[in-house]
């Protein structure tokens, strides 16, 4: 590939590369990984473990 292509999508290579290293949640419960984003009742974030049910926020 040309330099000035490289250049050009340099952006989009790093980006690419950040977003691959995602924290993960675990549940505090069980250690799960099997973690669920959900909104609250009053709009807040709070999450579920799928594995063993357990819910904090």
């Amino acid at each position: 590939m040309p330099a000035s292509i490289l250049k050009e999508v340099g952006h989009l290579l790093e980006a690419a590369s950040t977003r691959d290293t995602v924290t993960r949640l675990t549940c505090p419960s069980c250690g799960s990984l099997h973690v669920a984003q959900v909104l609250g009742d009053n709009g807040g974030i709070s999450y579920v473990c799928t594995a063993c049910g357990h819910s904090w926020s």
